[in-house]
């Protein structure tokens, strides 16, 4: 039955089960299945497969020789280390911590400065770990020979023994600022590998309350494959970016982040929440019955935590900073084959180039059924020099606005839209339109 409904829906691919090869035969024999239906779905694959250029070339570096000669060229590693950078999220700086200088006395510390295997993430291919660029290795790389740059370990990512943080709070005193390296290793992260508390694993938290209270500003870098709480951070660290799990290159792209070489331009494609309570937490949640009122206590809150998250979907600072404008609509109404168009513009404010991602939300204020708060709709890439300003233009089909309604058929319903532009899913830029009726629209 399940075979039956699956490939039905459309499922075209049973990968591990082996439960369409076991039954699909005898369902297309007893009738069960149309063999049109399985013909259609065995097309598809096949479709893809002739796409791809299987046909012509069915291995495709699948074979001995072929394998044998692809190398991590030259190539690869800048392209490796330019996606790493882009990925990366810079969190907090304060009072302009980074980037840092080429100066001085850096002190390294955490039990992932030296990680290679962790920074591949659990699915790896054909990535060796001795190729890797651990962050360690790519501070030291970009620090230049006026930089002295030391390493302490202090703890395990896990575990309760914390006696090398003594040595790691020694090491930060005799430095000008200190680096830490925390977050989560390989065997906590992806498939199989689910943690009842997201925060930091270990004692690496009390390892960074140790470090800062040594009286020397801190950076924070983490590395890890999920949200974190990371509320005491937040409050304290002068500067956290956020890694990720950052390939082979990975250390060369957090040093040119740290040291300015490169200006992040990473957002968030995921909610931080503040406290392990506050999840599921995700910008596109559905309204509740009673929207948060700060004046009345009676409406959807926490008594002990702000309802909004540490750090919103789509958040990422910059080393320059942007300004939006506000947003025009080139009409305030859609027909229901028509384009609407909006635009924003986008000015950097500060001393040095940059990149902002202009994201496009947009919220059905009055549905059949319970539609999010906001939806990504679209989103650019803008790189403007200290001073320069651009506009920035995105189409809205009824297509964007389509859902499944009450009755389930996939659709639009007529009505007014809010729509909101800006740097992430809290951008206040705002305007409405209206979308117009048509035949297959609901009331």
């Amino acid at each position: 039955e399940a075979a039956r409904l699956a490939l039905h829906a459309g499922v075209d691919i049973d990968l591990h089960s082996g439960t369409y090869l076991k039954e699909l035969p005898a369902l297309v024999r007893s009738g069960k299945v149309p063999k049109a239906e399985l013909d259609a779905a065995v097309r598809r694959v096949l479709v893809a497969k002739y796409k791809l250029g299987l046909f012509d070339d069915p291995f495709r570096y699948g074979d001995r020789a072929t394998a044998k000669r692809v190398t991590l060229s030259p190539q690869h590693r800048a392209l490796a280390r330019k996606a790493a950078r882009e990925s990366m999220v810079l969190l907090e700086n304060r009072n302009a911590t980074l980037p840092l200088r080429h100066s001085g006395r850096i002190a390294v510390i955490g039990p992932l400065a030296e990680a290679r295997e962790t920074l591949q993430g659990p699915m790896p291919a054909v990535g060796k770990p001795r190729d890797v660029v651990p962050i360690l290795d790519g501070i030291r790389n970009a620090a230049g020979k006026g930089v002295a740059v030391d390493f302490a370990k202090g703890v395990d990512v896990g575990g309760d023994d914390t006696s090398g943080i003594a040595a790691a709070v020694k090491l930060a005193k005799a430095s000008d600022i200190a680096v830490l390296v925390l977050g989560e290793d390989r065997p906590m992260i992806g498939e199989g590998n689910s943690r009842a508390h997201v925060d930091l694993p270990g004692k690496q938290l009390e390892l960074a309350k140790a470090v800062k209270a040594a009286g020397v500003p801190i950076v924070v870098v983490l590395v890890n494959g999920r949200p974190l709480t990371i509320p005491w951070l937040h409050e304290h660290a002068d500067a956290v970016l956020e890694a990720w799990l950052p390939g082979d290159d990975g250390g060369n792209a957090v040093a040119d982040l740290l040291f300015g070489d490169e200006n992040p331009s990473g957002k968030l494609p995921i909610t931080f929440p503040r406290t392990l309570g506050q999840v599921p937490i995700h910008y596109a949640h559905l309204e509740t019955g009673r929207p948060f009122d700060p004046g009345d206590s009676y409406t959807t809150r926490y008594v002990d935590v702000s309802n909004s998250p540490l750090y919103p979907f789509g958040y990422g600072l910059s080393y320059t900073t942007f300004e939006f404008g506000p947003l025009h609509l080139d009409s305030t109404s859609l027909a229901p084959n028509g384009t609407l168009h909006v635009t924003v513009r986008v000015a950097n404010t500060g001393t040095r180039a940059g990149t902002e991602v202009v994201q496009l939300y947009v919220r059905d204020e009055v549905a059949d059924v319970s539609r999010p708060v906001r939806q990504l709709r679209g989103f650019e890439r803008v790189t403007l020099a200290p001073g320069e300003s651009k506009n920035v233009t995105f189409t809205i089909t009824p297509s964007m606005l389509a859902f499944h309604r009450l009755d389930m058929s996939y659709g639009t319903e007529p009505g007014v839209f809010d729509v909101y532009a800006g740097g992430d899913s809290t951008a206040t830029a705002h305007a409405t339109f209206t979308l117009q009726r048509d035949s297959g629209s609901h009331p």
